[in-house]
Formats: C-alpha cells, structure tokens, sequence
C-alpha cells in the first residue's frame, strides 16, 4: 500500500475519513492563507500576495495529484509529475528564503514581540503621581515648543509600562528629572547625544542617545526624515509613544503604534502626552451661579 510519505497515511484513507481532524486541517490552511493576504495587504503587495497564496494552492495540488496517482495506478504512477514536484520543493525553499531576506525588519518586529524583549524591569518601576506626571508633561510640551522655534531636531520616546532594555543600552543612561533645560541642553547640536532618542518613563529621563530601529514601511512620505522613521518603527515594535520636532521645519509630530500625526499644537501634544502617561482624568464638576439678592 502505497502512503501519503507527508502525512502517513493513504490518499484514499485520507478520503475516506473525513472527519474533525480534516476540517482543522482546511481551518489552519485558510488561516494561514488569510494571514499572508492579510501581511502582503498591509504593505502594498497584493500582486505578490495574490502569487504567493495561487502557488501553495498549486504546490497542495500538484502534491496531492501525484500521492492520488500512486493509489489509482499503484507503482506505474510513482513517478507521475516528480519532475515538477520535485522543482516545486526547491522553488518554496528558495521563496521561503527570500522572504525571510526582505521582510527581515517585520520578522525582528515580531520575534521582538514573542521574545518579550521589553519585559518589565522593577529597576525602573517608579512611584509617581498624576500631578508628578503632568508637571513632566507641561516640561515636555515646554521644551518641543522652544526647540521648534529654534529649529532644532528633537527625539522623545514615552515608555508606558515595559522599558525596552536593548534600546536603553545604546544610549547614555541618566535617570535624571524630566525638564525642559534638560531636554534642550541633550538635543543642542553641540551636545554629543543629540543625533540619538531620549528615553522617558515617568518623570525621568532614562537614557539619552539612543539609537532606534529604523521602519521599513514604504508608505512614509519622502519629506519625513530619519527621526520619523526611528519613531514609527520604534513604536511598532515596543509599546511606548513618540514624540519629533523637525529640524528642517519644525513641525512637531507624534507617533503611536507606527501612526504618525502631525503640525501638533501645545494643546493637542500635552492631551496626547497625559494619554500616553495614563493621567485620570479628573471631572469638572460645574457650580452653579449663586444668585445674589440685594
């Protein structure tokens, strides 16, 4: 009897009992098809997502065609389509090689992830108020303001919750008090941490100079610089906020989860930082007017 050599069993046992193992089988086929439309679709690449998922629905075909040819014919029809398997097998190691080489920066994003490279580190878990934290958001607004006016770049990375260790190692580390001569003062051009990020959790400032992994989405408009595209890409692979003031323009941008807004005004980049900080948000309660008598 002749055997199915990937699965281990008979195309014709295959057949035969079909039951709650194969419905799993086709769910995790469609699954995995949905996601690779899905991640071709979010860069742009329908014409290679549409390749891709026509040639494993090929390569199932032309698989499961040769194992049905060697049940009906018995060894006469081993060697039916071999050739053509046989290319198919080199072809997908190829693709699969190819793919790992230019998606490498996504593949880094989502090991990062499953890795948990910014676990939380109680090192860094400081005790701070909502008014702490607002003082440090008015700080921040205060020091983006002024460095705009004067044309100088600028790189501020809010951590929420996690600290991402491996970005903090590459700068200088300070854990001094969040404020605006002290965020003026790191990115002044003749300082030596200014071409790199400032690291921000709470009201301190954790490191300065630090390099960030660049995004690769090819979506970012030409006039965006490489700050830009350190704080879209640092904020799709780690859970903290970012905040660029152009060196060029001095437009002032924020970026969460890769999404970038721009010309920020001092009212909407302080709301966007107390969100960031997680500040409650406390309730006016409206009095009503007295009335007076005479």
């Amino acid at each position: 009897m002749n055997t199915l050599s990937l699965m281990g069993v008979t195309m014709k046992d295959y057949v035969e009992n079909i039951g709650w193992f194969s419905i799993i089988d086709l769910v995790v086929l469609c699954g995995v098809l949905a996601l690779i439309l899905l991640f071709f679709k979010k860069r742009n690449s329908i014409k290679l997502a549409i390749f891709t998922v026509s040639y494993i629905l090929l390569y199932i075909l032309v698989i499961f065609a040769g194992v049905y040819a060697e049940e009906l014919l018995g060894e006469s029809g081993i060697g039916f389509m071999y050739l053509t398997r046989r290319i198919m097998d080199y072809v997908s190691i190829f693709l699969i090689v190819a793919f790992a080489v230019v998606y490498q920066s996504d593949l880094k994003v989502l090991f990062s992830k499953l890795a948990r490279t910014g676990e939380k580190n109680p090192k860094y878990d400081y005790e701070t108020s909502d008014e702490d934290l607002t003082n440090s958001a008015t700080q921040i607004v205060k020091a983006c303001q002024n460095m705009a006016k004067n044309d100088v770049g600028a790189l501020i990375i809010i951590v929420r919750t996690a600290v991402p260790s491996h970005i903090l190692d590459t700068g200088t580390r300070l854990e001094a008090v969040v404020t605006s001569g002290l965020l003026e003062s790191i990115f002044s051009t003749k300082g030596p941490l200014h071409d790199g990020a400032v690291v921000i959790k709470g009201e301190r400032v954790l490191s300065a100079g630090c390099f960030l992994p660049l995004s690769q989405e090819v979506d970012i408009a030409k006039e965006l610089g490489t700050r830009h595209r350190a704080a879209i890409g640092i904020t799709e692979e780690s859970d903290v906020f970012a905040i660029v003031v152009s060196e060029e323009t001095g437009i002032i941008s924020t970026v969460d989860k890769g999404k970038i807004k721009r010309y920020m005004t001092p009212e909407k980049l302080f709301e966007q930082i107390k969100q960031a900080y997680g500040i409650t948000a406390v309730p006016r309660i409206d009095k009503k007017k007295e009335k007076k008598f005479i």
